[in-house]
Order: structure tokens, then C-alpha cells, then sequence
């Protein structure tokens, strides 16, 4: 596999070293400092492009990628807004596109369990829920692309949830803010941001009632695991056409 790593941060270096560990070929490295250089001429002969910046960059990125015949892959967040102008640019241009706000499988299957715990819990009745994402002090974007992910797994399965809104303190451009823990409309989940240390990502659902409480979490130990899901979604995608995410790769793995 020839790729292409868009994003020279932790995560880029992290999957530069799982690419060569696998005897890949890392042909094309794209960073702030030579963004210019991500262009048809530079990208001709690639398989696939990484791409894991910003959320101000990633549309552009992604795009360029697509309109030069590159597949793509992706997890930058706090941009998705657009997602849907990608996918559409995809099936047009017949390329391949897969994205995702989290690679580690744990997650994935946290995202499953996530679905079929609001489920039981529509039917129950009885529990509030909310969700706590915990990260480093780096990460650009609040609330969490895992964070909305399990929201709105939440909200497709909890007739009595609509949508999502975000209390961030100290994260000035958190989307769907509301003014601190306990203003939350009842028919809101709540996704509380934290942002401390290091911590690669915990994410955290918590069911309530007067009597008891129930969590379903997931601790990511490194990025390691989120950089290992990227590439084998690159190695998924090569040679095919469509837009993909990671239930495609756990059906394909069955």
C-alpha cells in the first residue's frame, strides 16, 4: 500500500510507524508547513491518503484528495456539518471514502452497545442519561466526535431525547453550549467536555434513576489503537469505490 499521511501530529507519526512497521510505503507527508504540496502532481501514484488534521483544514483536505482519484480516509472532527458534500462528492466522482469519529474497535463496539442499551432503556423508562468525554488539553474541538457519535445513537433509540447540547467550562467554542451542568433541557442529552493532562480519551454514558445508576465506558490506554483502526480502514479501502465507515469493516470482518 502506498499511502499518504495528511497531518504530521501524534496521531500522523503514530500511523507513519504502523505503516512501516507493515513494510507499507509512506510516499507523501502533508503538515502545515507544506500544505502546498498536497496537489494532484503530488499525490499521483497514491493509494490512499490518511487524513487526520483539523477541523478548519479537513474539508479541504479531504476534497482535494477526492477530486485528484485518492482514497481517502478520515477522523478529524468538529467539521462534520459537511460531511454529507463529500459523500455526495465521492459517489460522483466514484471514489472511496471512509470516515469515522474514532478508530479504536472498543469504541465501535461501545457505539453497538450504546444503541441497544437506549433501546432497553426506551422501554424501561425511568433513567435520565448524559455523557461525559474526557481528553488532553490539545484536542481542538468540544464536544468529541465519539462524544456526538453516542449521542446520537442515544437519540435514534430514546423517544424522549431530541438532541444534544454541550457544557464545556473553559472551551470557548463548544457547539450547542449550554450555561453550566443542570441547565440541560429535559429533552437534551447532555455531553459534558472535559479537557485535562494528557488523557488519550474516556468517554463515559451514565444512566439515572432516584434508586440507581448504571455506565457503560469506555479508556483508550494510547493512540496507538486509534492509529491501528485508521490504517486497516486504509487497507479496507483500497481498490474500492463508495462511502464507507467502521460498521462496514466489523461486517467485513465477521
Amino acid at each position: 500500500m502506498k499511502a499518504a499521511i495528511i497531518g504530521y501530529g501524534k496521531m500522523g507519526r503514530e500511523i507513519e510507524r504502523i505503516l512501516r512497521e507493515r513494510g507499507d510505503e509512506v510516499a507523501l507527508i502533508i503538515d502545515a508547513d507544506n500544505r502546498q504540496d498536497l496537489d494532484a502532481a503530488h499525490l499521483a501514484g497514491i493509494d490512499v491518503a490518511l487524513e487526520f488534521t483539523t477541523p478548519a483544514t479537513a474539508y479541504d483536505n479531504i476534497r482535494t484528495c477526492l477530486e485528484c482519484g485518492v482514497a481517502v480516509v478520515s477522523g478529524t472532527t468538529g467539521w462534520t456539518d459537511r460531511l454529507g458534500e463529500l459523500q455526495a462528492l465521492c459517489r460522483e466522482r466514484h471514489g472511496a471514502f471512509f470516515y469515522a469519529s474514532n478508530y479504536c474497535l472498543g469504541v465501535n463496539l461501545m457505539f453497538r452497545l450504546n444503541r441497544q442499551l437506549a433501546a432497553l432503556m426506551n422501554r424501561v423508562g425511568g433513567y435520565d442519561v448524559r455523557i461525559e468525554e474526557v481528553h488532553h488539553t490539545e484536542k481542538k474541538d468540544a464536544p468529541s466526535g465519539t462524544a456526538i457519535t453516542l449521542a446520537e445513537g442515544i437519540i435514534a433509540e430514546l423517544d424522549a431525547k431530541s438532541g444534544w447540547v454541550n457544557y464545556a467550562p473553559g472551551i470557548a467554542h463548544a457547539a450547542n453550549r449550554v450555561e453550566r451542568s443542570g441547565d440541560t433541557p429535559a429533552d437534551r442529552v447532555e455531553i459534558r467536555s472535559v479537557r485535562e493532562g494528557a488523557v488519550p480519551g474516556i468517554h463515559t454514558v451514565t444512566y439515572e434513576s432516584a434508586d440507581d445508576m448504571l455506565e457503560l465506558r469506555h479508556t483508550i490506554k494510547n493512540r496507538r489503537t486509534l492509529a491501528a483502526g485508521a490504517v486497516v480502514a486504509a487497507a479496507f479501502l483500497c481498490g474500492r469505490q463508495g462511502v464507507f465507515g467502521m460498521d462496514d469493516l466489523l461486517e467485513e470482518s465477521k
